[in-house]
C-alpha cells in the first residue's frame, strides 16, 4: 500500500469541505446585507429642517434709491472790499463763526488818516455853510429897503445853496471813508465753518483776493438726479391724485451716509429743476436736511431714498426666500401636508427691508425663507419651524448656517 497516496487524497476531500463552507457562508452574509440595504432604503432619510414663515398683508410706503451729494445751503468766499496789508487773522481755521465775527483786519491807518481828512472837510463845509446862510439872510433884509441890487441877491442865494450842497458832498465823502474804515475789519457775512486761511499777515490784498471760504452748517442740501422714467411716472400720478405734485410740495426723502445701515435721516424737497440734462435724461432735485448736530459736511456721498407712492393690501416676503431658474423667480411654499411646492412669482420693489410680490402667493401661504437648499424636488417632504417674516428680514440666516 502506498500511504502517501493515501494521505493526499484525504488531504483534498479535506481541502474541498473547507471551501464548500466558506461559499456558503459568503452566500448568507450577502444574503443578510441585501436584506439590511433594502429595509434601509425602505425607511428613507428624515425630511430637511426649514424655517417657514407667512406672507406678510401689509399697506406700505414705496421709495425710490437715488444717489447723492450733500451741499452747503450757504456758501461764501470771503474777499476784502479794500485794499491794504493784513495786520491780523483772528481765528482758528476750520472754526466755527458766528455772523460779524471779525476774521481780517487790515492795515487801518491810512484809513483812519482819509476819514479824519473827510470829517475836517465835513466840518468845513458847515461853516462856509453857515457863513452862506446869514449873508443870504443879511441880502434879503437889505432887498427890502432897496439897499443891494438884485443881481447881488441873487448871487448871494446862490452862494448858500451852493453851501448846502457841499454839505451833503462832504457827508457823502465822509461816509464812504467811513465806510472803508469799517471794510479794513473783514468780518464774517453768515455764520458757520471756516476754511483754510488764503492769506496770511503782511501781505498785500485788494478787492479780488480770496480770503478763505465759510460754509453754513445748521442746514444742507443733498442734490440727486432722478432718470426721466422716475420723472414721467411721479407727473403722470400727480396728475391722477396718486401723489403730491412733484414741484411745489415738500416730498419727504430719507438719507443714509456712505457708513450708515440704511435711511436714518429725514428731510424734503425743495427744488426740482425746470429742465432736464439732454444728455444724461436726468432731472436735478434738491432736498434740505437739518443739520444742528452738524453730522453732515459739503461734498459727503448721499443715499436718498424718495418717496415714489403707497400701496394697499401689500404681500411680502422676505428676499432670500426668492431663487432663480434661469429668468424666473419662485419661491417653496409648505402645504398643509408638510410638502415644499414651487409657485413662480413675479415681484416688485422693496419696502422696509422687504420684497412686494405682485403675483404667484396668496395672503397665509407660508414661504420657505431658510434651508430652500435642503429641497432637491418640488413636493419634497420638510421639517418646517414657523419664524417670523420681518425679524428673518431684520435678523438674518441662522437656519442656513447649521449643519
Amino acid at each position: 500500500m502506498n500511504v502517501h497516496k493515501m494521505f493526499e487524497k484525504r488531504d483534498g476531500r479535506r481541502t474541498l469541505m473547507v471551501i464548500a463552507m466558506v461559499a456558503g457562508l459568503v452566500v448568507l452574509t450577502g444574503c443578510e446585507s441585501q436584506a439590511d440595504t433594502q429595509a434601509g432604503a425602505e425607511q428613507g432619510p428624515p425630511p430637511p429642517q426649514v424655517s417657514v414663515a407667512q406672507v406678510l398683508v401689509e399697506d406700505v410706503e414705496l421709495w425710490d434709491a437715488f444717489t447723492g451729494r450733500i451741499e452747503a445751503v450757504e456758501t461764501v468766499d470771503l474777499r476784502p472790499r479794500v485794499s491794504g496789508y493784513i495786520e491780523s487773522v483772528n481765528y482758528s481755521e476750520g472754526q466755527e463763526v458766528e455772523k460779524g465775527d471779525v476774521l481780517f483786519v487790515i492795515d487801518q491807518r491810512p484809513y483812519r488818516a482819509e476819514l479824519e481828512r473827510a470829517e475836517a472837510e465835513l466840518q468845513r463845509a458847515r461853516a462856509r455853510a453857515e457863513l452862506a446862510r446869514s449873508e443870504a439872510a443879511r441880502a434879503e433884509a437889505l432887498s427890502q429897503s432897496r439897499s443891494i441890487s438884485r443881481e447881488e441877491l441873487d448871487q448871494r442865494r446862490a452862494a448858500a445853496a451852493t453851501a448846502e450842497a457841499d454839505i451833503l458832498a462832504a457827508q457823502a465823502i465822509a461816509e464812504t471813508a467811513r465806510l472803508n474804515m469799517e471794510f479794513t475789519e473783514v468780518r464774517a457775512p453768515i455764520a458757520g465753518r471756516t476754511g483754510r486761511a488764503l492769506v496770511t499777515p503782511g501781505n498785500l490784498v485788494s478787492e479780488a483776493t480770496p480770503l478763505t471760504r465759510i460754509v453754513a452748517l445748521d442746514r444742507v442740501h443733498v442734490h440727486f438726479h432722478s432718470d426721466e422714467q422716475a420723472y414721467l411716472r411721479y407727473d403722470a400720478m400727480s396728475r391722477n391724485g396718486e401723489r403730491a405734485e412733484f414741484r411745489g410740495s415738500s416730498l419727504p426723502v430719507r438719507v443714509g451716509l456712505a457708513n450708515d445701515e440704511g435711511y436714518p435721516y429725514r428731510g424734503e424737497v425743495d427744488f426740482v429743476d425746470n429742465h432736464l440734462d439732454a444728455e444724461a435724461g436726468t432731472i436735478l432735485t434738491r432736498a434740505v436736511l437739518d443739520n444742528s448736530e452738524g453730522r453732515f459736511a459739503p461734498g459727503m456721498y448721499a443715499r436718498v431714498q424718495l418717496l415714489a407712492g403707497s400701496a394697499e393690501d401689500t404681500l411680502l416676503i422676505d428676499d432670500k426666500a426668492v431663487l432663480t431658474d434661469q429668468d424666473r423667480k419662485y419661491v417653496y411654499v409648505v402645504d398643509a401636508e408638510g410638502r415644499a411646492m414651487r409657485r413662480d412669482v413675479q415681484l416688485g420693489r422693496m419696502a422696509d427691508g422687504l420684497r412686494v410680490v405682485a403675483a404667484g402667493l396668496e395672503p397665509g401661504d407660508q414661504v420657505v425663507v431658510n434651508g430652500a437648499q435642503r429641497i432637491f424636488f418640488p413636493g419634497m417632504p420638510v421639517a418646517a419651524e414657523s419664524v417670523d417674516m420681518r425679524g428673518q428680514a431684520e435678523g438674518g440666516n441662522e437656519l442656513a448656517a447649521r449643519p
